[in-house]
């Protein structure tokens, strides 16, 4: 623990932290301690043994009764009138603050100092040491070396705010706390050119120095202060005050970037196995494995699903987590991705509240383009048998897309992504946010797609999760595909051309598309779609080539001329894929004109079966007298259809020439 920042001085009332009373004074040269008890260095024998822990204290009844209200109390309101001994299991500061202040009791000097004076004033509260008793009372002269010396202290307001982790609720209830975290916020927030103080800065390999070892290390006038000078130093506090002060530094209006890389600062020294990456420095894992336990202070939890199992260490490592997710800045890119999806896997682990667990993911959602695939691929700690936690990517997924919807409608926010995109371009990188989640979207798809038990149902709402033009190849969408197909051998045809359909084989490349071809994991028809659409690419490719040639040149050149020089100016890999194309196009076309020309023989036999139907059907020839009748029938249908084309006169004149019908002669036989 750092030493005060005032043993060296001298010459001021509270100056060094030396005082003492001489008022009821009583005569003796000290105290002494034998084995765990405690004795005054005077002739007058003790007449009152007081027990504080396991320390006993021989001390006498007059000069604490002159100073400590309590023991007045306790003395003179006892039923026992020759009480002789008192213990204080509560008293806060232990035994240590009690020896300062049965020492002020008797006149003698006190050393003050930044470890010990947070104690001694929650003792004089305890002991209610205070004006109305003694003018100039401890709680008097502890306050005033509070206010005047170590708030106006940046090591001073460190180490009082360390020491009030024993101290609670007292310390909560005196305000020691708070007022030091907004020294330490006031401080912080500072302008770095002004600092004159000394501060430990980077971490060295070695354990944390000493305020001895530290005087010569206040930044001169030519030295320049880091913005995050203040890390280290804060990095020491427990998490619920670390939580009050980056409140308070939140208030003060500081950076969030800056606030953001103090919480990562303070994570990466208090969860290294859950937040950083690579091995783990000596001196971080002996930071860690001091985390103590505390009950009381000031938590910042929203209670979630625990389990009663939980250790020690694992309910520190819980309590760390969510208030690290309460004070997490909610501007975007605060704080980097991989630390957020980090810190999404340790809260996941320790079952943290899915109110902030939701609140984490909404975070990751805002940039998830930043995120990598190994930070992406977080364990399942569900019951579920999956290795990897594939819904939680999906409801990443969800508030990405949510995030860019409220993004494209809001013009500062695209103005904003329109000069990200601009500076993108120049250094190289033109992707805009939804093509570099579809590229991380399809390395995870390939990764978790080894999973025999990932159902295909999730594999494809993860796949057709992001819109159609986020992917202007689907080479990785294919890769994820192929490989899902691999590891599910079983699937039947039906369920394999289902998959397929999330992937357009027109956005596959060269070498996709060749290896699609001889793959025999995929469908047929999706191999002849592949075939096909590298076809009409190839096609498309030869008419765009031909059309920027000079019209004069291509009149009098052929086409295969210009087909030649086009694959000449191609790589070896289109000109192998083009010929293997070429031949499995031929031989589809060699098979269909096959069944063109037994259409075309058919159709031949068909008009010779139906000549010969009709010769049979042919009726056979017949006598005079039956054709006789025939010829009379067809002139009697002639003289019918001309009838009926002349006029009514006519038909009328008929009626007139023809002789009227015969008449039947009745007779009896």
């Amino acid at each position: 623990m750092w030493e005060s920042e005032t043993e060296s001085v001298r010459g001021r009332e509270f100056g060094n932290g030396f005082f003492s009373s001489t008022k009821h004074g009583f005569n003796t040269d000290g105290f002494q301690l034998k084995g765990q008890s405690w004795y005054v260095a005077t002739d007058i024998p003790s007449d009152l043994l007081i027990q504080v822990g396991d320390i006993n204290f021989h001390l006498h009844k007059y000069p604490l009764l002159s100073r400590s209200g309590k023991m007045n109390r306790l003395i003179y309101d006892s039923k026992d009138p020759d009480l002789k001994r008192i213990v204080f299991e509560d008293l806060p500061g232990g035994s240590e603050a009690f020896e300062l202040a049965a020492k002020f009791c008797y006149g003698l000097a006190v050393d003050l100092t930044a470890g010990n004076i947070s104690g001694l004033r929650c003792a004089a509260e305890y002991l209610e040491m205070t004006e109305d008793l003694e003018e100039g009372n401890l709680v008097f002269k502890t306050e005033a070396f509070l206010s005047y010396v170590v708030l106006s202290s940046w090591r001073d307001s460190i180490v009082v705010l360390k020491s009030c982790e024993k101290l609670s609720p007292w310390a909560e209830n005196l305000q020691i706390a708070r007022r030091c975290s907004e020294s330490i916020a006031w401080k912080a927030c500072a302008n770095p050119k002004g600092i004159k103080w000394a501060y430990t800065g980077k971490p060295s390999n070695v354990s944390s120095p000493k305020w001895n070892d530290l005087k010569d290390s206040s930044p001169s006038r030519n030295q320049h202060v880091p913005p995050d000078w203040w890390f280290e130093d804060v990095s020491i506090l427990r998490i619920d005050h670390f939580v009050r002060v980056i409140t308070a530094i939140k208030v003060k209006g500081m950076r969030f970037e800056l606030i953001g890389a103090a919480i990562m600062h303070y994570a990466a020294k208090w969860l290294p196995c859950l937040i950083q990456d690579g091995e783990l420095q000596a001196d971080e894992m002996s930071i860690s494995s001091h985390s103590n336990s505390w009950k009381g202070g000031f938590h910042m939890i929203i209670p979630g699903i625990k389990d009663d199992n939980l250790s020690i260490q694992a309910k520190d490592q819980l309590t760390i987590v969510e208030s690290l997710i309460s004070i997490v800045p909610p501007q975007k890119d605060s704080v980097s991705c991989g630390f957020l999806l980090r810190l999404l896997r340790a809260a996941n682990m320790l079952k943290v509240a899915p109110a902030l667990v939701t609140e984490l993911e909404k975070r990751v959602g805002m940039q998830l383009e930043q995120a990598t695939l190994a930070d992406l691929l977080i364990p399942n700690y569900n019951k579920s048998e999956t290795s990897y936690d594939v819904d939680l990517v999906q409801r990443l997924l969800e508030h990405f897309l949510v995030q860019e919807q409220s993004d494209s409608s809001s013009p500062s926010r695209r103005s904003f992504s329109d000069k990200q995109m601009y500076e993108g371009t120049h250094r190289g990188n033109n992707l805009n946010p939804k093509s570099r989640v579809a590229r991380l979207v399809d390395s995870y798809l390939t990764e978790v797609s080894r999973d025999r038990n990932l159902l295909m149902t999730k594999f494809q709402v993860l796949a057709e999760a992001l819109p159609e033009s986020a992917r202007t190849c689907d080479d990785g969408l294919y890769r994820a595909i192929d490989s899902y197909l691999k590891a599910h051998p079983t699937l039947s045809e039906h369920e394999r051309k289902r998959l397929c359909r999330v992937m357009d084989c027109q956005k596959l490349s060269v070498d996709a598309c060749i290896h699609a071809a001889q793959n025999e994991r995929l469908p047929l028809r999706v191999v002849v779609q592949v075939l096909f659409s590298e076809q009409v690419k190839i096609s498309n490719t030869l008419a765009n080539a031909i059309t920027l040639k000079d019209p004069a040149e291509t009149r009098y050149q052929p086409l295969i001329t210009n087909r030649k020089t086009l694959l000449e100016g191609t790589p070896q890999s289109f000109q192998e894929g083009w010929v293997t194309a070429k031949k499995d196009i031929n031989t589809l076309k060699f098979e269909l004109d096959g069944v063109k020309s037994k259409h075309v023989e058919l159709q031949k036999e068909m008009e010779n079966l139906q000549r010969q139907f009709e010769k049979m059907s042919k009726p056979k020839p017949t006598s005079a007298w039956s054709s006789g009748w025939k010829k009379l029938g067809k002139l009697t249908k002639m003289t019918t259809v001309e009838n009926h084309d002349i006029g009514p006169q006519i038909s009328t004149t008929v009626e007139h020439v023809r002789k009227p019908p015969r008449r039947w002669r009745n007779s009896i036989s």
